[in-house]
Order: C-alpha cells, then sequence, then structure tokens
C-alpha cells in the first residue's frame, strides 16, 4: 500500500477494517477457496446481494485481500488467506473481536486522554475489566479466540528464541485455553506444563491439551495471580500479561512469581515493547496503537525494556536479556536470592 499523501487518508482507516470484517463475518476467505470464483457463485454461497458483494469484492481488491481474476470473477491474495478459519496464520477470530468489541471501545477514546481513565472506570466499572467481564460469556470467548490467534502466530518464535533444554515445569501465567504451554510442550517432549488462569478457562484448556496429546504432561490450575502463584514450576512464561495493568497491580504479580519460583528459576515476559522515541516504522505504529488501546480498555499500558526491567527488578529479578521476535519481545528475567 501507498504512503498516505494527507490526513484526509488516513482518517478514513476505520473503513478498512469495516471492509475485513465484513469479509470475515461472510465467511468469504472460506467460500472462494483457493480458485477464482463468479460474483453471482460467491453471492449465492454467502447470501448476499450480487452487486453489492462485487463492490466489497472491489474493495478488499484495493487493499490486497483480493485479486481480480477479471470484471467479475475474484481470488484470494495469500493475505486475504488468513480470514479463513482453517488457514495457518488465521487472524479471522481477531478480525471478529476487533470488529464487534474493539471498535466501539475506541469511539471513546478523548474521553480517556482527558481523564487517563479506562472506558470501564469511566463508566464506574472499576479497573478490573476482566472480572467486570467475566458474566459477558459472548464477550469472554470472542477474547479467548482472539487471543488464540494471535500467540499461534508467535508459538514457533517464542520456541526460537528461548532454549528450554535446562527447564523441567513451565508455568503459562494468564495461560488462557493453553495455546502458548501446549505450543512449548510439543516442541519440548521433555517438559511438563501448567497452565494457571481463572476457572472459567479450565475446560478449554483440558479440551486443547486432549487434542494435543499433552494431557499426561500438562495441568490447569484455577486461581488468580494477584492473589497467589501455585509452586512447582521452575520457569514461568507471561504473555501479554503485565501490560493490561498498572505499575502497582504489576508489582503484585511479579511478587507472587518470585515467591512461587524456586532459587536462580526464569521469569520469561513477553510483550510489545514501545520504542524509546518513537517513528512511523509498522513496529512502532502497532505498539503505540496497541498501547492506546489498554489505556481505553483495561487501564494498563505498553512500557519500554528500561520499564520492564525496573518493575522486575523491584519484584526481586534480575535481568538476564532481551529477544525480538516480530512484533514482540522476549525479556528474560532470573530470580535473584532466596
Amino acid at each position: 500500500m501507498s504512503e498516505p499523501a494527507s490526513v484526509h487518508d488516513l482518517v478514513q482507516s476505520h473503513r478498512v477494517t469495516a471492509v475485513i470484517y465484513a469479509a470475515a463475518k461472510l465467511n468469504l476467505a472460506e467460500a472462494i477457496g483457493d480458485e477464482a470464483k463468479s460474483v453471482a457463485e460467491l453471492a449465492r454461497l454467502v447470501s448476499a446481494d450480487e452487486s453489492a458483494l462485487r463492490r466489497l469484492l472491489v474493495g478488499l481488491t484495493t487493499i490486497g485481500l483480493c485479486r481480480q481474476a477479471d470484471r467479475d470473477r475474484f481470488a484470494m491474495t495469500d493475505l486475504g488467506r488468513q480470514l479463513d478459519e482453517a488457514a495457518d496464520p488465521s487472524f479471522k477470530d481477531w478480525v471478529l473481536f476487533e470488529g464487534e468489541m474493539l471498535a466501539q471501545s475506541w469511539s471513546g477514546l478523548v474521553e480517556s486522554v482527558r481523564s487517563g481513565k479506562s472506558a470501564g472506570e469511566l463508566r464506574g466499572d472499576g479497573d478490573d475489566r476482566y472480572a467486570a467481564t467475566s458474566k459477558a460469556p459472548e464477550w469472554n470467548r470472542r477474547f479467548n479466540a482472539a487471543m488464540v490467534s494471535l500467540t499461534r502466530s508467535i508459538v514457533p518464535r517464542i520456541v526460537a528464541a528461548h532454549d528450554f533444554t535446562v527447564a523441567r515445569v513451565v508455568m503459562d501465567l494468564g495461560g488462557g485455553t493453553g495455546e502458548l504451554i501446549g505450543g512449548v510442550l510439543k516442541h519440548n517432549p521433555h517438559l511438563e506444563g501448567i497452565s494457571f488462569d481463572l476457572a472459567r478457562c479450565e475446560a478449554g484448556a483440558h479440551a486443547h491439551f486432549d487434542r494435543l496429546g499433552i494431557a499426561n504432561r500438562c495441568r490447569f490450575v484455577a486461581g488468580s495471580f494477584f492473589e497467589a502463584v501455585p509452586g512447582g514450576a521452575d520457569t514461568i512464561l507471561m504473555k501479554s500479561i503485565l501490560h493490561n495493568w498498572k505499575d502497582d497491580r504489576c508489582e503484585v504479580i511479579l511478587r507472587n512469581c518470585r515467591e512461587a519460583l524456586p532459587v536462580s528459576g526464569t521469569l520469561i515476559v513477553i510483550e510489545r515493547i514501545m520504542p524509546e522515541l518513537a517513528t512511523t516504522e509498522t513496529q512502532d505504529r502497532s505498539c503505540a496503537m496497541s498501547d492506546l488501546n489498554m489505556l481505553r480498555g483495561p487501564g494498563g499500558r505498553e512500557r519500554t525494556e528500561a520499564e520492564y526491567r525496573r518493575l522486575a527488578v523491584l519484584a526481586g529479578f534480575t535481568f538476564i536479556g532481551t529477544s525480538g521476535i516480530g512484533s514482540f519481545s522476549l525479556v528474560q528475567f532470573r530470580k535473584v536470592g532466596h
């Protein structure tokens, strides 16, 4: 895509989101499959008006998700195939989450910037989005599916970036339905695993461990990392956890991790890292947009490496090193003292 010529071009980006969301909701990628299809056939397959669908397909072509084979036949590009739920990687669940949940949240960004408060705080819900939404099963289902699609796409990079051979038991803190710990255990047959999260994730995690054939060496423990973190692991993984919370809440999580780990235990924090000086690079933009999403949503923030190091050192860890893994970074710490 070419560089925007003006603010006029940039401010219309919400239309791109709406076009991609419509394609995902209509199951267009699955309907088109691997070969070009006519608009008439696609209209039948996805139950759409033929003329209107053609206009959507032209829009998808201009953003690189479709290819126009001739006037009335369209195919998916490699990028567009990521909207197919069976693709690897597939971001369909994330697209549905963005279109149905996040797009609404962002409409109140001005109020959050004026006040420094999240949408929940402005509504008077308090600062724990996850507790507030525990009674909203559709939100939870959509959120978990979105997180699975994002995590699945970076598991190979995590496994390549960190040597798990000296570990014996790895715990994924806030592990959801077990996508990350499952991927780590599949690549490291010697490991045992623990997924630690709220009880509502347990059934999904057990089903996932059964699917992967690792149920005999991976278990789920229910609880809150603000109260206590269970012992038994020599390595704790945390992906996209700390960015959800303000510093004081992060300190509680990190201290509970330290208490749960043995002497010289390993803590692996996987987060987007904010640049010290922001540029127009894609990665910087992605991180800054995620930071604003944290401001509006759970009330947390994306942090620089120095800020993560400061939080961990205050909680009793020493910094070991950082590895880049695409749009995320893997930051390794070790427990110091007893």
